[in-house]
């Protein structure tokens, strides 16, 4: 028994652990084979459990294969060992046993410390802070004191689990179960989780995350498109601190809002109000403009709002928006082909807070609505309207006079825009630092002389596509040393 047991450890029994697997990120994807200590999670009893290091990104064929762990041995090298057993059907999660509580040491009374070993606790705790979730837990299974040391709760503010073979949901079940140990059912150091890119993660991973972490405050599943409205319902329900979330590319999503259950709970007073004040639903292709209405509606505080290529959405839902959401400061509608001149009106009823705005590619707006903005949005800073190709020099004219703070313009593929236009920036808008001007057919080398010899602290010139000479080139770098010029003039350089 002994000797089964120095060899699993290896040399330094009250040290290191057997490797079976890890939380695989997107590059981990060489199976191992299964050791003797495999089971499903529910499966084990309390006492193992307390003493058990998560491996919850292990990802098993559903076929029994024949795999092979390696074993890091004192003086740091991999060993090979192995078991053979046979995987069962469904995907398992691997919990290896707290290094050096079940075995006995067959090391020599005499042997070298690494030079890590001699560090203080404290600076192998500054290390592995800068270790992302999967090293994290491949440090646990190196000795006892990695053990203790990877385990400190000030390590597990943070989870980050990448890899579209990650099985997602086991693995945030394990690690939460590992973080609720000292607070039993809760853990109440995980204030964000981010998941981004896991095609495996389902509404079970994301309802444990509901139940186990009360103190969440960020939340980022983008790519995660099995995701449906009732986890996320689940975790703004139960999350009430949750101020960032990212859906982006979650297609089924169509709304955000409270489980009834939780609404019910809630004093009138209270409202059905959600603390979210970043929410990106980048690529939600399902959401429409009741969806919209009913997330405006919900969250009150949103501050930053992205919403590109949600192509259902038309006008009627930006007049809720400015209707309930208020303190919007960021606001993307890219590619929101149905919005115009009209959502634009309701746009502008943010007035001052604005601050960021893309309306690139919606085809439908005109100087008229870039006029309503102009007018109550004068602290604006970023605007796209790359590809609004009913914006003329009269609608940047109006822009310029009235927003005098912009810093940060692309109206490329914009054929109407002309010198005239560039002109006025100049003239009103001397502190503009990025202008991208790509395709811009009526641009010539007099707009980009007035920019240059105006706008100083200009970084960022794009005239790629536009019929500029290579003396006005010449212009612009003289007077803007610092500008990075992305042209397609090859008599330039």
């Amino acid at each position: 028994m002994g000797a089964n047991n120095g060899k699993q450890y290896g040399s330094e029994g009250k040290g290191s652990s057997s490797i079976s697997s890890d939380i695989s990120s997107s590059t981990d994807h060489t199976p191992t084979k299964a050791p003797k200590n495999v089971a499903t999670t529910e499966g084990l009893d309390s006492s193992t459990r307390t003493l058990s290091t998560p491996s919850p990104g292990l990802i098993l064929p559903s076929k029994s294969s024949s795999l092979s762990s390696p074993a890091l041995s004192s003086n740091g090298h991999e060993t090979n060992s192995s078991s053979s057993s046979s995987a069962p059907a469904e995907t398992v999660a691997v919990i290896h046993p707290q290094p050096g509580t079940h075995t006995r040491s067959r090391q020599s009374k005499t042997h070298h410390l690494a030079p890590i070993d001699l560090l203080p606790d404290h600076s192998l705790l500054q290390i592995f802070s800068h270790l992302p979730t999967n090293q994290l837990c491949r440090c646990a299974r190196v000795c006892r004191r990695w053990y203790n040391v990877a385990w400190d709760p000030r390590l597990w503010g943070t989870v980050r689990l990448t890899g579209e073979l990650l099985h997602a949901d086991r693995a945030i079940r394990v690690l939460t179960h590992r973080l609720c140990q000292d607070t039993p059912n809760v853990c109440l150091t995980l204030e964000t989780v981010m998941v981004n890119g896991c095609k495996r993660l389902t509404d079970r991973g994301l309802h444990v995350v509901a139940q186990c972490c009360p103190e969440l405050r960020r939340l980022e599943v983008a790519g995660c498109y099995n995701i449906s409205n009732e986890a996320v319902f689940e975790v703004v329900s139960r999350c009430p601190n949750l101020e960032h979330l990212n859906l982006s590319g979650c297609s089924k999503v169509t709304c955000i809002s409270l489980t009834q259950e939780a609404s019910l709970q809630l004093s009138p007073l209270h409202g059905q109000q959600i603390s979210i004040h970043y929410l990106d639903m980048t690529d939600c292709f399902s959401l429409e403009d009741e969806g919209l209405r009913t997330i405006a509606s919900h969250c009150p505080r949103l501050t930053h709002l992205y919403l590109r290529r949600c192509t259902r959405l038309t006008d009627e839902a930006l007049r809720h928006l400015a209707l309930h959401c208020p303190s919007i400061r960021e606001l993307s509608l890219s590619d929101c082909r149905l919005v115009g001149d009209f959502g634009l009106r309701e746009v502008a009823r943010l007035e001052g807070c604005l601050r960021y705005l893309s309306v690139a590619h919606c085809t439908r707006i005109t100087d008229v609505g870039m006029r309503y903005v102009a007018r109550y949005c004068p602290r604006l800073r970023y605007l796209n309207a790359r590809g609004c190709e009913g914006l003329t020099d009269h609608g940047l004219s109006h822009l310029a006079r009235s927003c005098p703070k912009l810093k940060s313009l692309d109206v490329g593929k914009c054929p109407l825009v002309s010198d005239s236009g560039l002109e006025q920036l100049a003239m009103y808008c001397q502190g503009l630092r990025r202008v991208s001007l790509r395709a811009c057919e009526s641009v010539t080398g007099r707009g980009l002389k007035a920019l240059a010899a105006n706008c100083c602290e200009l970084q960022l010139l794009n005239v790629q596509d536009c019929e500029v000479s290579p003396e006005a080139l010449r212009f612009v770098r003289r007077h803007c040393r610092r500008c990075v010029i992305e042209h397609t003039n090859p008599a330039f350089y």
